[in-house]
């Protein structure tokens, strides 16, 4: 018997992207890592929460992702706002993103595109993106 708790905790327990289902460790890894390659220095948590939402738009699961970035040292939250710790991580767009032919839709604003950015981080694939939203994901670009 499929019951509404069931379908609960199916959806809390996987999220559902492009190239599949990804477990709730396994976003919750790629936003950590979205967040330790963000190239600025301090953003409001709504600009955070907007980059997140190509993650996930589970509030949820959003709210896990800055907790554990925040224990592991990723981002310092103060308030609203957030200052990344760098250290040298950014995505080195030669070797970290991945364009693709085809037809596709943006992650960030949902406009067609027929070349998908995808960006590589060790704990999974990200996008598609257009060529703009990439940049502006990545905080090279408000």
């Amino acid at each position: 018997m499929y019951t509404e708790s069931k379908a609960l905790a199916v959806t809390e327990s996987t999220e559902d992207t492009d190239a599949g289902v990804r477990s709730r460790q396994e976003t919750i890894e790629l936003g950590v890592e979205l967040l330790a390659h963000l190239e600025t220095e301090e953003l409001d948590l709504a600009d955070a929460v907007d980059r997140l939402e190509t993650v996930t738009t589970n509030p949820t699961l959003t709210r896990e992702i800055l907790d554990t970035a925040d224990k592991r040292g990723v981002i310092d939250r103060e308030g609203a706002r957030l200052r990344t710790r760098r250290g040298g991580t950014f995505v080195r767009f030669e070797s970290q993103v991945v364009v693709r032919e085809g037809s596709f839709e943006c992650r960030r604003c949902g406009a067609g595109v027929s070349n998908g950015h995808f960006i590589t981080f060790e704990s999974g694939e990200l996008g598609p993106f257009g060529s703009s939203c990439i940049r502006k994901v990545l905080g090279r670009e408000e």
